[in-house]
């Protein structure tokens, strides 16, 4: 990560605070079976999904305390396995409002999970909340600012390991053009939309398609066989 200044700094912290306060508030209003019901991450509920951000500021020694709490962590090797499996324990521990209450506990602190930057957090953030929002069919706003900041940060690392979690989708031979921020990527046909959309593209989220238009959009929809999200609310 290319050194931030301390007014880039503060402005990707609000965006997260701001993030997580949404979410949380959003979470806050479900019911039981819209906690039960599928996200845009296969095989994880909306409950998964809420667990994992409350898992975002780990340092090494709470890693090894989490593993060493829970030795079936051993059995699952690899960055995913580990990811999911960590979710799944924390989901099985905590009721509904424990896990909005460890969120909200997040907004004002200023640590990230190590090994990574704020700006991975700031994308968890911002992804996982549509990873809830967009199944149900509840309006989650992803504030172009922050959602252009996270889109060029998972751009420039796309094929490293920090990509590793997502789904890789084809996007190279395509330009990727924001329509609300100043932020285009990429040569071929557009695909035009929000960048908050973009950024779900990015990371492996077809469900930005549903938001994005222009001749590239069309033929992705096609390559990947990608149908509009009918919404439910369970």
């Amino acid at each position: 990560m290319a050194a931030m200044t301390a007014t880039e700094l503060d402005a990707l912290w609000e965006g997260i605070d701001d993030q997580r306060t949404r979410s949380a508030d959003l979470l806050e209003g479900l019911t039981p079976a819209q906690w039960d019901h599928p996200s845009l991450c296969e095989g994880w509920t909306v409950r998964h999904v809420a667990a994992h951000l409350t898992l975002q500021e780990q340092s090494l020694g709470d890693l090894l305390g989490f593993v060493g709490r829970h030795p079936r962590m051993w059995r699952h090797p690899g960055l995913n396995g580990t990811i999911r499996e960590s979710a799944t324990i924390v989901a099985g521990e905590l009721t509904p409002d424990e896990v909005v209450r460890r969120i909200r506990a997040g907004i004002g602190t200023r640590r990230h999970n190590a090994f990574v930057t704020p700006l991975e957090t700031l994308t968890d953030a911002l992804v996982h909340g549509q990873d809830v929002a967009v199944p149900l069919g509840l309006p989650l706003e992803m504030r172009p600012g922050p959602s252009a900041v996270a889109a060029t940060r998972r751009w420039a690392t796309r094929r490293s390991w920090l990509a590793s979690v997502n789904r890789r989708l084809p996007l190279d031979g395509y330009c990727l053009c924001a329509t609300d921020a100043d932020w285009i990527r990429g040569e071929g046909p557009e695909v035009v939309g929000p960048v908050g959309a973009i950024l779900l593209l990015i990371t492996g989220r077809p469900a930005g398609l549903d938001r994005l238009s222009g001749p590239g959009a069309d033929v992705l929809r096609e390559r990947l066989g990608h149908r509009p999200i009918r919404p439910s609310g369970g």
